[in-house]
């Protein structure tokens, strides 16, 4: 009876674990991790002189931990990081921080501040295939923003609208495999003797 009692205590233990790994790995899901927007740059046309860069970036917000996707042939165009937006309003691609060749190019807007990106083909700039991208801090939720030593009034309480500055879909954090895998392994040690 001992024993089936510390193997219930154990299958506690187990079920705790399993539902904490999958609302958020037992890391902890940040605010950012929970609110990241991936953007792909231009739409479904991707990086192309016929997406009107300029007009698919207006009604668009950038926020750190943001993710911005770049689609494109590899085989006719590239991408660069720019230092400044003079480089880039006049399409001066000769001197770029960083450029990006694959054809599909994710990059995480890791700090506040404004990027600037360019198509690797001066003429191709010139028609348009150029972007700045002014990254904002990440966004308070109002859990971020309630202390919970403090208690607010029912009525004080008040929702949040919409926060998702895009067509884009915010995505998840996944929990590590590891964990996931761990969490099977003892499940199985717990309920394979019982069957």
């Amino acid at each position: 009876m001992e024993r089936m009692g510390r193997r219930m205590g154990h299958l506690l233990v187990l079920i705790i674990v399993v539902v904490s790994v999958s609302l958020g790995g037992g890391r902890g899901v940040s605010a950012g991790e929970a609110t990241q927007v991936h953007h792909v740059v231009g739409g479904d046309r991707g990086w192309d002189i016929a997406s009107d860069i300029a007009a698919w970036a207006a009604d668009r917000l950038f926020r750190v931990g943001d993710k911005i996707w770049f689609a494109y042939s590899a085989a006719g165009e590239s991408i660069v990081e720019l230092g400044s937006r003079e480089e880039m309003e006049a399409c001066d691609v000769t001197n770029p921080i960083r450029m990006y060749t694959d054809g599909l190019d994710s990059i995480t807007l890791d700090g506040v501040g404004t990027r600037f990106f360019a198509s690797g083909r001066p003429e191709s700039c010139k028609k348009g295939l150029k972007l700045n991208v002014d990254v904002l801090p990440q966004q308070q939720t109002q859990m971020d923003l309630i202390n919970p030593l403090t208690t607010i009034p029912f009525h004080e309480v008040v929702a949040a609208g919409p926060t998702t500055p895009s067509a884009a879909v915010p995505l998840p954090a996944a929990p590590p495999l590891s964990l996931l895998v761990s969490g099977l392994f003892f499940f199985s040690w717990f309920f394979l003797p019982f069957f």
